[in-house]
């Protein structure tokens, strides 16, 4: 018995100091969280959605969710060969020029305006606090902190660990002069060693003035937030970048919801969607596009360009791993819209809306 009560005062602390460990960052406290109980998207404790958002779908459970995880076969669920990719010199890029290079999943790094933007960098090779348990696929971390130039402007769409980095961020902090999030989202990077005077914190409508020609406008998505047990304590987001020849929409994670038709409204004419297309899953569709979302979100948003991401690095859901691309590309040509699909690393310009670009994933198995 001494032995049996030795053992599981030693796991019960082994637990309590794996969860008190940095990763999992900081609670918002003191004026920050004044200021978050005075949000309009705050009440009952937590932020709410725009739309009423159960965590799985009806007919769906948590029993049925984790035995489709853990014994239903899924096929080609990774790739079985290292997906391709380039290495775009971004340390010495023509600082005029306006582009974007997807590094897969939902991290990107664009350039507007002369401004370098970075946006939900995860190059860790790790999508969980657990080291090794959600690996990036053979072939997508080909970019490293050491690659990036001096960063204008972190944008963090939300708090999930596929979004935010916690090693990546550390050591991304001599680069970044300002970080943007949205309420709350704060207290992490101020744990991590961040000043406060670097970051912008935002709730949905909001707007920042970048520089001279530049607005960032805080937008909704549908989703949630939370790297422990407690959810929705910061506010998960997303962006609509805009300068005289630009106006560039950053998704973050998100369902289907009304909130699309108020960005519509407020943010018509848009030049690229940058759009949430992965890691999808019947039971949660009201966080993450269904194939089908994906196409009701264009329709309404009525983008020149589409770039879908959340995609092709992590297998987060149980989908065959290019299943997101091959339904986009089907959609694409049914519904007749541009589809902007480039490898990792792979240079977008943004000012040549008549680039194009291979269907790459039909040469991975």
């Amino acid at each position: 018995m001494l032995i049996a009560a030795i053992v599981l005062t030693l796991l019960i602390l082994s637990i309590f100091l794996f969860f008190s460990s940095a990763v999992f960052g900081a609670r918002p406290s003191g004026a920050r969280l004044v200021k978050i109980r005075q949000s309009p998207n705050y009440r009952n404790g937590a932020f709410q959605n725009l739309d009423k958002t159960p965590v799985l779908a009806e007919g769906y459970s948590y029993k049925s969710v984790l035995y489709e995880n853990l014994f239903v076969n899924k096929p080609r669920h990774k790739p079985s060969t290292p997906l391709p990719s380039v290495k775009t010199d971004l340390l010495n890029a023509r600082p005029e020029a306006d582009f974007l290079v997807w590094f897969g999943h939902s991290s990107y790094y664009l350039q507007l305006s002369g401004k370098k933007f970075l946006v939900d960098p995860v190059l860790s090779g790790n999508a969980s606090p657990l080291p090794g348990t959600m690996r990036a696929f053979k072939g997508t971390d080909v970019y490293t902190v050491d690659d990036l130039p001096e960063i204008d402007f972190l944008l963090i769409t939300h708090d999930h660990y596929d979004h935010l980095d916690y090693p990546i961020i550390k050591q991304l902090q001599k680069k970044i002069k300002t970080v943007v999030c949205g309420l709350g989202v704060a207290a992490h990077f101020e744990m991590w060693g961040y000043q406060p005077e670097q970051i912008i914190e935002k709730d949905w409508f909001d707007d920042v003035n970048l520089s001279a020609d530049l607005k960032l406008f805080v937008t909704p998505t549908r989703h949630f937030s939370g790297r422990g047990f407690r959810r929705n304590q910061t506010l998960w987001v997303s962006y609509v970048l805009q300068t005289p020849n630009n106006k560039i929409f950053l998704g973050g994670d998100s369902g289907l919801g009304s909130h699309y038709q108020l960005i519509a409204q407020q943010h018509p004419d848009i030049d690229l969607a940058i759009l949430d297309n992965g890691q999808y899953n019947p039971a949660w569709c009201h966080i993450h596009h269904l194939p089908a979302d994906l196409v009701k979100v264009i329709q309404i948003l009525n983008p020149e360009r589409v770039l879908p991401v959340h995609s092709s690095k992590f297998a987060l859901a149980n989908h065959p791993w290019d299943e997101p691309l091959i339904k986009a590309k089907e959609a694409s040509e049914k519904y007749h819209f541009c589809l902007v699909t480039p490898i990792i690393g792979q240079r977008v310009n943004l000012d040549n809306k008549d680039e194009k670009f291979e269907a790459w994933w039909e040469s991975v198995d």
